[in-house]
């Protein structure tokens, strides 16, 4: 095997054991046991444990940007929230390691490339679309960052609930999640006010 096809195996078996167990669960030893290597093997081509699982999370990070990236390419609003939440469930459903080494507490030392981090990056793609939609119904463009991370973030939280029951349908969680966010964003107040306090 050439050094590029050992480090692909290391990676593909990092990422296998870094879904299952989470970080701090898996071992140098383990990669190595699974990839019928020396210890000394991993940390030649990544440094340790951690090199190895950055490498693993910064090509989900990637491919998941690029998933929802390519999947944002209708001109209407409605159609590119269907587009942003079927492309997240269509990376959990093809990549659930990948999905699940995105969701899986980060190491401490690791403070990018975790699930908030990509939801975080979406997120801000999503934002100049909102704040061109606010501003063409009268509302307040600068309000389009805080609707866009409430947005992404149901569809983030929608995805891990949907990571492990898988019921109902893709399609039917997508066409759900789009109800709800879609015909609430359709009736928005210009200016909502809470009605169980005064306004301070």
């Amino acid at each position: 095997m050439s050094a590029t096809q050992r480090r692909e195996q290391l990676i593909v078996i990092g990422r296998e054991l870094f879904a299952e167990r989470g970080f701090d669960a898996t071992s140098v030893e383990e990669v190595a046991s699974r990839a019928k290597v020396s210890k000394p093997v991993v940390y030649e081509h990544f440094g340790g444990k951690e090199g190895l699982y950055a490498v693993v999370v910064d090509r989900e990070v990637r491919s998941l940007l690029t998933r929802v990236g390519n999947g944002l390419t209708a001109g209407h609003p409605r159609e590119l929230l269907e587009q942003a939440a079927l492309a997240l469930l269509d990376y959990i459903e093809e990549e659930t390691d990948g999905f699940r080494v995105l969701v899986r507490e980060s190491p401490v030392m690791s403070n990018t490339g975790n699930f908030s981090s990509v939801l975080n990056d979406v997120a801000h793609r999503v934002e100049h679309i909102l704040g061109a939609e606010f501003k063409s119904r009268g509302y307040d463009p600068k309000l389009a960052e805080l609707y866009s991370q409430m947005l992404v973030g149901m569809v983030g939280l929608v995805g891990r609930w949907w990571l492990d029951v898988r019921k109902p349908r893709k399609g039917t969680v997508a066409a759900h999640m789009v109800n709800l966010a879609w015909n609430g964003l359709s009736n928005l107040e210009a200016k909502p006010t809470l009605i169980t306090r005064r306004a301070r």
